[in-house]
Order: structure tokens, then C-alpha cells, then sequence
């Protein structure tokens, strides 16, 4: 499917209580009507003092041309929605949002492992936000990835669910992929990629250790933002 991931920073002079509120009060139930999202999830974090971001949110569509009817493509990151629910999610967003200060991401998810059956409702997830290794084309690190990286990745202890995000538009996209690694238990989490607080973890076993040692062969690891959050499935009608 297609997928619409923000990554949310509030708006100046709200703490993050209070940008929590109206984002999971009032914005979650008007985004999640807007048309053709077929699945609506929303990820806080889990240590907010740290967090690089305030939240996650993904709405998934079956059809391109609806997502980017709905949202915008990976080029218009002011798009401004003329109709319905669509409309009014975008204006709503100015009263929670530093819209300026929003990464978005519009990819096309690959399922790379998934042991919860698509479950992943309160399960806790560690999302990478990719940046190729200066000398590397997108095409070469797509590669690298896929073929080199992702069977190690999917095997790390504790991960039941291991998914990929692949730009559709990769010369527009903010990012060159998302990894998406989700667990049932914080601590598996914390002692296969690190806390929130821990951005330079270097893990001492197994395949975790792996595959941190081979992202240093595709990514640009200072440049990667991450995070780590609790998600909740807001709507899911796919079928």
C-alpha cells in the first residue's frame, strides 16, 4: 500500500501534553474520514523528553493518485486541499502543528517480516528515517538495502514485525526510505537499537549487532532521524 508518514513537531508555545490532546481529540477523528485512507495509525512516543519528534502520523491509501489528491505528492509540501475532510484535516493542522518544521515521507510499503499478522495496534516501534551514505546513488543504496540489510535487520531478536517504505518520487522524497521495526516488549526494543536518548548505540550481540555494524556501509547515521513510540491503529479497513 501507500503510505503518508508526517513526522509532527507542535506548534510554538504548546508543551506536549497539550499538542497530544488536540492531535488525538480533535484532528485524529477528522483525519481518519479524509477519503481514500484505508488505514490510519498514530505513533507517541515513548520518552518524550528525548523524542525527536512530538509523534508520528501514517495514513495508508491503495491508490497514488488518491493519496496525492488527499495530501499532496512528495513535492508540495505546502499543498493546500480544496475538498472536503482533506480540507478541513489542513487547516486543522495549524492549530497544533509547525507545519514548516514537518518532514513528510509518501512511499510505497514492502512487509518484510510480520509475525502479529498486521496487528500492530500498542505495539512499540523503532522508525528509521533513511539517508544515503554521501558517494552512493538512491538506486545503489535501495539496493544495498533490500538485498544486503534487510535480511539481517528482520532477524534481530524480539522484532515481530519489519516493514520497508520505498519513495515513490525519490528525487523529491526528504528521505531515501523508512525502516520500521516493531516489538511487543520496550525493553527488547531498547536492548536491540538503544533509547530515544541513545542515538550513537552500538549493541554488543547477535544480529543486532549486525546490522548496526552494516548500516555504516549505506547511511549517513548522523543525518537519520529516529524514533521510538508507542502506536495506535486509528482505522484499518483494508481488507
Amino acid at each position: 500500500m501507500y503510505k503518508h508518514v508526517a513526522l509532527l513537531v507542535r506548534k510554538e508555545g504548546l508543551t506536549h501534553e497539550e499538542f497530544v490532546d488536540h492531535w488525538q481529540t480533535e484532528h485524529a477523528p477528522i483525519a481518519r474520514e479524509i477519503d481514500g485512507v484505508r488505514r490510519y495509525q498514530t505513533v507517541l512516543p515513548t520518552d518524550p523528553g528525548n523524542a525527536e519528534f512530538d509523534g508520528i502520523a501514517e495514513l495508508y491509501f491503495e491508490d497514488l493518485d488518491a493519496l496525492h489528491d488527499a495530501l499532496g505528492s512528495e513535492g508540495s509540501r505546502d499543498y493546500d486541499p480544496e475538498k472536503g475532510t482533506a480540507k478541513a484535516a489542513r487547516e486543522d493542522v495549524d492549530n497544533f502543528l509547525a507545519v514548516e518544521k514537518r518532514p513528510r515521507f509518501v512511499g510505497e510499503e514492502v512487509v518484510q517480516r510480520d509475525d502479529v499478522d498486521g496487528d500492530t495496534d500498542g505495539l512499540y516501534k523503532h522508525s528509521a528515517f533513511l539517508v544515503r551514505k554521501e558517494g552512493l546513488t538512491h538506486e545503489e543504496f535501495v539496493d544495498h538495502w533490500q538485498t544486503e540489510h534487510t535480511p539481517i535487520a528482520r532477524e534481530i531478536d524480539g522484532v515481530v514485525r519489519y516493514a520497508t517504505v520505498l519513495p515513490t518520487d525519490p528525487e523529491n522524497a526528504e528521505f531515501d526510505g523508512v525502516a520500521e521495526l516493531y516489538f511487543e516488549d520496550l525493553d527488547a526494543l531498547h536492548d536491540a537499537l538503544g533509547s530515544e536518548g541513545s542515538r550513537d548505540y552500538d549493541p554488543e550481540k547477535g544480529t543486532a549487532k549486525a546490522a548496526r555494524e552494516d548500516v555504516d556501509n549505506f547511511l549517513a547515521v548522523e543525518e537519520r532521524p529516529r524514533f521510538i513510540g508507542r502506536e495506535t491503529v486509528q482505522k484499518d479497513d483494508r481488507s
